[in-house]
């Protein structure tokens, strides 16, 4: 390989690990589980969620679980958003295709701003893992008011692949992002 070519190379991580070290530090985040079929105490995708978040030293604001409704997926959401100290709103499940899967719409009319790469990125690194059944995802991030929205599958082998190799990298970046606020152009 050039060295022009390692030096730039060297430049883009420089610059990335910048990013992270000035985004937001820790961080208040909410968790809601959408499923008909599990209960607090079943959900091991949510659990193992907490336990990341926390180790990486974000504040977990809120848990809780509602059926797989739209009015009771966007009224959860709602209240997540209500707090002051929220600055991500992660769900897990209802991402799917079956015909009660309606997280993804629910986001839809509520975000400001889709994030597409987060999605794109999920179902590449998902498909390293189970192969062609990765479309079936409908993971999907967005911004409101300068929050992030994140559905993520419900399986804790979804959960983990998300937080792990794409939020919790790059959490603070990102919310540092989405609360610049930017002078007139």
């Amino acid at each position: 390989m050039p060295a022009s070519d390692r030096d730039e190379g060297a430049q883009r991580e420089a610059s990335a690990a910048r990013h992270r070290r000035e985004g937001a530090g820790a961080l208040g985040v909410a968790l809601i589980t959408v499923s008909d079929t599990r209960d607090l105490a079943s959900d091991r995708s949510g659990a193992l969620a907490i336990g990341l978040l926390e180790a990486a030293g974000h504040r977990v604001l809120s848990r809780s679980l509602v059926p797989d409704e739209p009015p009771r997926i966007e009224a959860a959401i709602l209240a997540a958003l209500a707090g002051p100290d929220c600055a991500a709103v992660i769900l897990t499940g209802g991402t799917g295709v079956s015909p009660r899967d309606g997280t993804p719409e629910v986001l839809a009319r509520l975000w400001e701003r889709e994030l597409p790469g987060f999605g794109e990125l999920f179902r590449w690194l998902s498909w390293q893992e189970v192969g062609a059944a990765a479309m079936l995802s409908r993971a999907c991030a967005g911004q409101r008011a300068g929050r992030l929205l994140v559905a993520l599958p419900g399986s804790p082998a979804a959960v983990r692949l998300a937080l792990e190799s794409l939020l919790l990298p790059e959490l603070g970046h990102l919310i540092g992002q989405l609360r610049k606020v930017e002078g007139p152009k």
